[in-house]
């Protein structure tokens, strides 16, 4: 593989803006997902149709940025001192966030989110840098492909899920796991070789325009900043607003639907999780259970669990009885 020996000079503004875009999304679905957590809109809004594509597209967006920015940083020799800096930045960040939400949600805690992903492919993808691009595009093709042929069994235990390959991971606010989403990263580490051989890296290196949106390329260039601190700003405003105007009084079958689907479609898919969810809720009130949907003691616990199982036997075949919750 022939590559340039000599990178552009100019930091490339460009993917700075890329990033700062893509933190300006995930601002925008976080405040939609505050929204939702408060009460002020439809119960699990957030985490169904049209915001869950949005959410997926903000992470898959992320992760490409993130392999093209390892070569842009790396590819033409690793600089050990910025690269262990910034890794080490950012599993502090992992761990800071495993601990917050361990306090805040400790039912549906981020163990492996996006940061967590971040830390582990930027040290993975380093072994992808030297490697021809189309060996790399190959790579991430079949880190895509793989949780089709590898899954459940030894993956299923909690010390796993971060691999993507368990069939039945517990809930999760921020769920991002290894596989199948390396395969973006390794894209994006190819699109930037691809980028230096054709010399297109330089020419977005000497572009200006961007010059002209300097918010986005000041988020962009501070990204792990905005990250950590746009969430609870977003959280505070619309609580404190809740002191001013509460949300409506919730509908606890609503509320009900919310939490299970937000557990349910981190692994299976949405229309199992609204017919799964909607039997379930429906069992309840027909066996007069409403009061016991949120209640942990360990009468009301098995009996739900009876109903879960009726309703996991209802929505799928013999061959597939993997328990939801």
């Amino acid at each position: 593989m022939v590559i340039e020996t000599s990178p552009p000079r100019r930091r490339i503004e460009l993917v700075d803006c890329a990033r700062g875009l893509a933190l300006v999304a995930m601002a925008i679905y976080h405040f939609t997902w505050d929204l939702d957590f408060f009460g002020y809109i439809e119960p699990g809004s957030s985490v169904t149709g049209g915001w869950r594509i949005f959410a997926r597209s903000i992470a898959i967006s992320f992760l490409f940025i993130v392999g093209f920015s390892l070569f842009l940083a790396n590819g033409n020799g690793f600089k050990r001192g910025p690269f262990f800096k910034r890794l080490a930045l950012i599993v502090a960040a992992a761990v800071a966030i495993t601990a917050v939400t361990m306090l805040a949600t400790p039912e549906a805690f981020i163990f492996f989110g996006i940061l967590h992903h971040i830390a582990l492919a930027s040290v993975l993808g380093l072994a992808f840098l030297r490697l021809h691009w189309a060996l790399v595009i190959l790579s991430g093709a079949i880190a895509i492909a793989l949780p089709q042929f590898i899954e459940g069994g030894i993956f299923n235990h909690e010390a796993l899920w971060w691999t993507g390959f368990s069939t039945n991971v517990g809930p999760s606010t921020d769920y991002v796991p290894l596989f199948p989403l390396f395969g973006v990263v390794l894209f994006g580490i190819a699109a930037a070789q691809i980028g230096q051989q054709t010399g297109l890296n330089v020419r977005m290196a000497a572009l200006r325009w961007p010059d002209r949106v300097p918010v986005l390329g000041f988020i962009g260039k501070h990204s792990l900043a905005f990250y950590l601190l746009h969430q609870p700003v977003l959280v505070s405003l619309v609580w404190l607003f809740a002191q001013v105007s509460p949300p409506p009084e919730p509908d606890q079958g609503a509320l009900f639907l919310n939490s299970c689907n937000a557990q349910c479609v981190a692994f299976r898919d949405e229309t199992f999780c609204n017919a799964y969810c909607g039997c379930l809720l429906d069992k309840a009130q027909s066996n007069n259970l409403m009061d016991q949907l949120f209640a942990a003691d360990e009468q009301s616990t098995r009996r739900l669990q009876d109903l879960a199982n009726i309703c996991l036997m209802e929505n799928t075949g013999p061959q597939d009885q993997t328990p939801v919750q």
